[in-house]
C-alpha cells in the first residue's frame, strides 16, 4: 500500500491555509484539486514556474520539474504539478514572477538585446 503524507499548504495569494491528506504515488497538485483546493496552476508539466512553492519542512520528489533550476531546487524551491510528497510536507506558494526572477533576472534586465551590430549601427 502506497503511503499518504499531510500536506499543509499556506497560500499567500489568499491568505489561507489547508492540511489535506496527499497519497505518495500522485502529484500534489492533482490531488488537492480532487479535494476542492485550488492553487496557482498554468501549464503542469512542470515547465513554467506558476505552481511554485517554497518548502518550509518536509521532502519533496520532483524529477520533471523542468521550469526550476537545481540552484532554486536546493533553496527549497518545488513545482506542485509535477512533485510527489515523500513525508508530510508544509510548503508556501510564492508569486510567479518572484521566483521568474530568481531564476531567469541574471539573463535578462540587461538593456535592450542586441543581434550581431550595436544599436546605433545601420
Amino acid at each position: 500500500m502506497n503511503p499518504s503524507y499531510k500536506i499543509k499548504i499556506h497560500n499567500r495569494q489568499t491568505d489561507t491555509e489547508q492540511i489535506l491528506e496527499v497519497p505518495g504515488d500522485q502529484y500534489i497538485l492533482h490531488a488537492m484539486e480532487k479535494q476542492g483546493v485550488e492553487l496557482p496552476f498554468s501549464c503542469r508539466n512542470g515547465a513554467c514556474t506558476t505552481c511554485a512553492v517554497r518548502v518550509l519542512s518536509g521532502e519533496i520528489y520532483q524529477p520533471e520539474a523542468m521550469g526550476l533550476s537545481p540552484e532554486l531546487r536546493d533553496r527549497g524551491y518545488a513545482l506542485l504539478c509535477v512533485g510527489y510528497p515523500r513525508s508530510d510536507l508544509e510548503v508556501e506558494t510564492q508569486d510567479e514572477d518572484e521566483v521568474y526572477e530568481l531564476q531567469f533576472g541574471r539573463y535578462f534586465g540587461k538593456g535592450k538585446i542586441r543581434f550581431g551590430l550595436p544599436l546605433d549601427e545601420d
